[in-house]
């Protein structure tokens, strides 16, 4: 259903949207910039055992990362494009973010390498992939999305 003043979609659907697709592209630009980062600027950014945090990561938490932030640039894509289809990938996305961080959290020693601030970050992004998924359920099931 769209709005019944004018047959459009609320103002609000494009901002959110938007903010959805810059967040994520934020977190594809983090995922990048992790991933291509050299030993050097690694040395000059992070303690050595942050960077051997980093270094031994695994290759399944990083793929996670990659699809968490690859699904969620689509996904908000999607929600822009008015397509039923972002829900599922939104899903994909945070289902990733919880693979990466049971690594995180789970299995490795974060509290000790990074600190108690290095859960803002995790649980900002826990959040917003439940905003993430419940705005567009709402979306759908008010005949915004196709």
């Amino acid at each position: 259903m769209t709005d019944a003043l004018n047959g459009k979609l609320p103002t609000s659907f494009w901002i959110i949207g938007v903010v959805f697709l810059l967040w994520n592209l934020l977190g594809l630009f983090g995922y990048y910039t992790q991933v291509t980062m050299t030993p050097e600027v690694m040395a000059e950014n992070f303690t050595e055992a942050q960077q051997a945090w980093m270094m031994n990561e695994p290759a399944w938490a990083t793929s996670a990362y990659a699809i968490a932030v690859t699904a969620g640039v689509i996904a908000a894509a999607l929600l822009l494009m008015r397509k039923a289809l972002a829900l599922p990938f939104f899903i994909l996305s945070f289902v990733a973010v919880l693979v990466q961080d049971f690594n995180a959290f789970i299995l490795s020693d974060w509290k000790g390498v990074w600190g108690n601030t290095a859960l803002y970050l995790p649980s900002v992004v826990f959040i917003l992939c439940i905003v993430e998924i419940w705005y567009s359920w709402s979306a759908k099931t008010k005949g915004w999305l196709t």
